[in-house]
């Protein structure tokens, strides 16, 4: 039953983390529906479910750093260059990015445990997934399809970053929020996707540190084994994810994860009535 549970978020996370339909909600209705169905692991906690939880986000870390290596060396690069007084343009898209992940760290920081204690449950995760399909929606339809990241402004990377606070609703999607927030701002859809994947690096790399530095102090070896085997597999799905997604955003729009929203968001709501 643990190796299922491995599998199942690992699937989950991979397919879920990057399209605009929020994995944190599909996490939240992978481990509902096994409370439902009354499927327990042995010696399975509250903690272990995190660590879980954790690992498979930490797969598609390593995910978007492959497919972005690119930008990841350019960005690294110019931390370096900074150094010298130079601004290259790795350096720029770097500060545009922690420019962006400044108000979720900060909200996190404060908040998080509040947040997470009152809104992780279903019926936000449902209405949610519809309102902020819609918001997907109207931002892409109205949105013009200008700009490329080299012309973001920091005023621009801290908006999207501004918007990407709202992921903490499980169900809001980190990815959608800040796709939309860029689409509004007239950003291709590739370009949107592309500024909003690099965003999830940092959003996801602190929690990862934490997972490394409790999974090697856990006496329980078997258990490590299940969260490096979550790890590696959403790492796989993950990247074949991303693949697929910027491959269709090059020729059309967002309609089809927007569909997927409104009848997921619907049959939730029809279920816990």
């Amino acid at each position: 039953m643990a190796l299922l549970h491995v599998f199942v978020l690992a699937i989950v996370q991979g397919l879920t983390e990057f399209l605009p339909i929020s994995s944190s909600g599909h996490l939240v209705l992978v481990w509902g529906g096994v409370d439902y169905l009354g499927l327990k692991v042995p010696q399975e906690t509250a903690h272990s479910r995190l660590l879980l939880d954790i690992a498979v986000h930490v797969g598609t870390l390593m995910a978007v750093c492959l497919y972005y290596y690119r930008d990841l060396i350019a960005m690294l690069g110019g931390f370096f260059a900074l150094a010298t007084g130079r601004i290259t343009p790795g350096a720029r898209l770097a500060l545009l990015v922690v420019i962006a992940s400044i108000p979720l760290a900060l909200v996190g920081y404060f908040f998080l445990e509040e947040i997470a204690g009152s809104l992780h449950n279903i019926e936000v995760v449902a209405w949610a997934t519809i309102i902020f399909a819609l918001v997907l929606f109207v931002t892409d339809r109205v949105g013009m399809t200008l700009r490329r990241i080299e012309h973001m402004t920091v005023w621009a990377a801290l908006l999207i970053g501004c918007c990407q606070v709202l992921a903490l609703i499980p169900g809001a999607s980190r990815s959608g929020i800040t796709m939309s927030a860029a689409r509004l701002l007239g950003y291709e859809r590739t370009e949107a996707a592309r500024f909003s994947l690099l965003m999830a690096i940092p959003a996801i790399a602190g929690p990862g540190l934490l997972l490394a530095h409790d999974v090697t102090q856990t006496p329980d070896v078997q258990f490590g084994y299940e969260v490096i085997l979550a790890a590696g597999m959403s790492f796989a799905v993950a990247f074949l994810t991303i693949a697929l997604m910027i491959r269709w955003l090059q020729y059309a729009g967002f309609a089809p994860f927007v569909v997927y929203r409104l009848l997921l968001g619907a049959a939730l709501l029809y279920w816990i009535a």
